[in-house]
């Protein structure tokens, strides 16, 4: 959608004119020196094709017709194995970097709060040889603890370069690294914990003084604490019979025990890398269990998807590795000689929380070529963008959004706009370090107007991908060449996608002009199911007669002539918020459905947003009751559509949803109350009266455009 300008007509159609001119006169030129015929002619390629000709028949990328990829380099088929092969290819090359804090301070904001501020210094670099090293003493250390092959060790820790030490330890000495969120609470950390059996947990001084000495207790079976960051300032705190460590002197031991290194267990593919707990969906965190040869399926099928990856490639990691988008991504750039740069989402750019004002965030000093973000970031910079846009003098925004519109015209016929580039998005493209040349999306889906304003003013491809923690993240990205939206791209080259029909949800991949059904997904990547939970991983992972094994995602899909992929619904009440959350809107609707003053609810999220939404039928009684109490007169319908009753019904909803232990973000944040009740004869309830979700939505979509502010 194109942005509107306030250009006199009559100048407007000069500057069309020159436009033309100008496009003419460089097109001949540009055309033969660019490269560009290669990306048109891609652009309008096949990318992917059914196996068969029949419906429900498995998609492929064209690149893997014949057969799925699995491994990238010969031989490789362990992660130990591929690190050992980047180490030698890569010995001295940097790979992990982290930035000095120089000065941290207090900063009193004028509401009285105080707010943390760091001044931090240059990226201090190891190399391939020194993380091997480290990471070898490291499990040689864990060794001298007691660590056994093919048990469980926890790591709890922010996205750092000790995180991924850690986990190629564990990679190297068949250890199954239990991954648990940074931002996890209570209950589900020792939920995790418990579950998986752990004696040994890998963490920092700042978690382990602010989460795990709360619930230690309640975790019998820990024995070690080893913090990445140095010693502890309190140590008393802790049950008799767990030592805390420190990651360097656990290395001292390692470095020491050359009789550990000889009897190392080496891993088999078909062995247990990772069991990635997830930030939790309708109740406590499940155990995903991925294979070595999952994560390495996965990440090849990945690499393939970036031109042109290499040594000279610089990645910002600043997601959370305990998420499976992340710790693929550094898997891809590690095994292709890539360097790692550090960082965290408060001082990734200048202008981030926790930075100082007059210093510079990590963007600004790592200067990245690749990175990997979520909606919520991607959002957040569209919109800090396009308000300083408004604050612009009225010359600068409609030359600025004179060269948006003609960009769009040009990258959607597949054209270049280097003067565009460099004269009027150079500033925007800053923001992210200036090199930026392939952004990756994912883990919820991804706003067309915010795909688009990156694609433009960050002068390089935004790729959307879609995979799940149960798939290693891996089932479709967006080829760099394809700039349209609403898209997810074709499967990659290690996996097959089919749809299933879905009768109740009326979608069949026998519909026209695209196939419809739940998305299911096949290959190598899939991963060997939830630890500890043998029904749940009947019901989401089948076998069919070749041995393919498949994952059912539980989203709705529709394949597109070119064979690329786009989401368009999802079977179960489950919506991922724009941060990652996950919502259950049954949950939700459990919580508050018995209030007095609710007859009936209806609770809705979209992946596009921050915050759930309600539809409410009121019980008249009450909220009539209520009125009265807060001094508004009005008929029933007045009553209803009233803002300010709007509001104190969502004060009554807020307290029940908090007394119900809701957390923060499935409350909803704003509702409608509905004068007329849902009955099977209104078709917004079956004849069961359970909540008719498709129609629901459909009935409010203008109420659902207010509340998210798209109509004011």
């Amino acid at each position: 959608m194109k942005l509107k300008h306030t250009i006199n007509p009559v100048l407007l159609q000069f500057i069309n004119f020159i436009i033309l001119v100008y496009s003419f006169i460089t097109y001949i030129p540009w055309y033969i020196l660019s490269g560009s015929r290669q990306t048109i002619a891609k652009s309008k390629q096949i990318k992917a094709k059914p196996v068969k000709n029949k419906a429900g028949s498995p998609y492929r990328s064209v690149n893997s017709l014949h057969c799925l990829a699995s491994v990238l380099y010969p031989g490789c088929d362990t992660l130990d194995k591929v690190f050992k092969y980047a180490k030698t290819k890569f010995k001295d090359k940097k790979l992990l970097g982290t930035r000095e804090i120089l000065k941290e301070e207090d900063e009193i904001q004028p509401s009285g709060k105080v707010f943390k501020k760091v001044i931090l210094g240059k990226y201090t670099w190891l190399s391939y040889d020194e993380v091997y090293m480290k990471a070898a003493n490291f499990g040689n250390g864990l060794a001298v603890l007691g660590q056994q092959p093919k048990t469980n060790i926890a790591i709890f820790c922010e996205t750092r370069a000790e995180w991924m030490i850690a986990a190629q330890a564990c990679f190297m000495h068949n250890y199954q690294l239990v991954t648990l969120y940074a931002t996890l609470g209570g209950p589900a950390i020792v939920h995790g914990l418990n579950e998986s059996e752990v004696t040994t947990i890998i963490t920092s001084k700042e978690l382990m003084q602010t989460k795990l000495k709360e619930i230690v207790s309640q975790v019998p079976l820990l024995r070690h604490i080893i913090t990445v960051d140095g010693k502890p300032t309190t140590w008393s705190e802790f049950p008799k019979g767990v030592i805390v460590h420190t990651m360097a002197s656990v290395q001292a031991m390692g470095a020491k025990a050359d009789n550990v290194s000889k009897q190392q267990a080496k891993p088999v593919p078909s062995d247990i890398a990772v069991i990635m707990y997830t930030s939790g969906s309708t109740g406590l965190p499940k155990g995903v269990m991925i294979s070595h040869c999952n994560l390495i399926a996965g990440i090849t099928g990945m690499a393939e998807r970036i031109p042109h990856l290499g040594e000279k490639d610089i990645y910002i990691g600043y997601l959370p590795l305990a998420h499976v988008l992340e710790l693929s991504a550094e898997l891809v750039c590690l095994s292709h000689g890539c360097c790692i740069g550090y960082s965290s989402p408060q001082t990734l750019a200048d202008q981030s929380s926790k930075i100082k004002k007059g210093s510079k965030g990590d963007v600004t000093m790592l200067r990245p070529t690749l990175m990997a973000s979520v909606p919520e970031i991607m959002d957040r910079i569209y919109k800090n963008v396009m308000n300083k846009v408004n604050e612009m003098t009225s010359f600068q925004r409609n030359l600025f959004i004179l060269a948006y519109n003609y960009k769009m015209e040009q990258i959607s016929k597949g054209y270049t706009t280097p003067l565009c580039d460099s004269l009027i998005f150079r500033k925007v493209r800053m923001l992210l370090g200036g090199k930026i040349r392939t952004l990756l999306c994912g883990g919820a889906p991804l706003s067309a107007a915010t795909q688009r304003f990156m694609n433009i003013c960050f002068c390089c491809p935004v790729g959307q991908g879609y995979g799940l923690t149960e798939s290693v993240g891996a089932g479709t990205i967006t080829e760099v060449w394809d700039y349209t939206t609403g898209r997810v791209g074709a499967p990659l080259v290690c996996c097959e996608i089919k749809l299933l029909n879905w009768e109740e949800g009326g979608y069949y991949n026998t519909d026209k002009p695209y196939p419809r059904g739940e998305i299911l997904i096949g290959g190598q990547n899939v991963a060997m199911g939830y630890y500890k939970n043998e029904e749940r991983t009947k019901n989401d992972f089948t076998v069919d007669e070749n041995g393919q094994r498949w994952l059912h995602t539980g989203d709705i899909g529709e394949f597109h002539a070119d064979g690329c992929l786009k989401i368009i619904d999802r079977k179960k009440d489950l919506v991922k918020l724009q941060a990652g959350e996950y919502v259950s809107l049954g949950k939700v609707e459990a919580a508050l459905k018995n209030l007095p003053l609710v007859d009936n609810i209806c609770a809705y999220a979209s992946s596009f947003q921050s915050y759930v939404i309600a539809f409410v039928v009121p019980n008249q009684k009450e909220l009539t009751e209520l009125a009265r109490k807060k001094g508004f007169k009005g008929t029933w319908d007045e009553i209803c559509t009233s803002a300010e009753m709007e509001k104190e019904v969502l004060k009554v909803l807020a307290e029940a949803a908090s007394s119900a232990h809701l957390e923060k973000f499935e409350i909803p944040m704003k509702i409608h109350l509905s004068p007329d009740p849902w009955t099977p004869e209104t078709g917004l309830v079956t004849d069961a009266f359970k909540l008719k979700r498709r129609e629901l939505t459909s009935h409010y979509q203008i109420d659902i455009d207010r509340m998210y502010g798209k109509i004011k």
